[in-house]
């Protein structure tokens, strides 16, 4: 985490104009976390991200339960994304990760990962330092995933590096009861108006 107050606040119920509590409506479920509360400052962007964000929580997606959750993991590692870090190291638990597994991500491809697994961080590593994922990584992930799981291993990381930005840039605050994961405190705790 970069700031350690938000740049942008997230919107309590009374704050909420009309266009603001429509374009959070999907989200009311159950409570609305701070980043959702955060984008709705411009509904008009939320109410378009919405259909993008709905599709990487629904069964839609091809990429199996755990691989996804390696794949978020590894993106928000390399983002340095203290918030979806400790969102989705909960959802890699109930995706059947260990929690060793959950610290192994952090450590790397080379880590003690099946060579299935092992491809999937190698494949982020290349997205987050070059945008691109080499023809020799592209052919393993070919070997243990179809076309589509593979293209989603892509919209997934990318997703995800895009809400990291957000998240770190606006400064996007752990909801009560997240710890923040010290190896991704930024150490340069600025504040809002640094």
């Amino acid at each position: 985490m970069r700031l350690s107050v938000p740049r942008i606040p997230p919107l309590s119920d009374a704050e909420l104009t009309a266009d603001q509590a429509k374009a959070l409506e999907p989200y009311f479920w159950g409570n609305p976390g701070n980043i959702v509360r955060t984008l709705a400052q411009k509904p008009e962007a939320l109410s378009r991200l919405t259909p993008w964000v709905s599709y990487f929580l629904s069964r839609l997606i091809d990429l199996p339960p755990r691989a996804k959750e390696i794949v978020i993991l590894r993106t928000g590692f390399l983002c340095k994304s203290g918030y979806e870090w400790a969102h989705h190291a909960i959802v890699a638990v109930r995706a059947g990760l260990s929690e060793d597994e959950i610290v192994r991500i952090k450590q790397g491809a080379g880590a003690g990962w099946s060579s299935a697994e092992a491809v999937l961080i190698q494949a982020v590593d290349e997205l987050h330092r070059d945008y691109f994922i080499s023809n020799v990584t592209w052919a393993e992930l070919r070997g243990h995933y179809s076309e589509i799981q593979c293209m989603d291993v892509v919209y997934t990381a990318a997703f995800y590096a895009q809400l990291s930005m957000i998240l770190n840039t606006f400064g996007v605050q752990l909801e009560e009861g997240l710890h923040l994961d010290p190896d991704l405190d930024g150490g340069e705790r600025v504040s809002r108006w640094s």
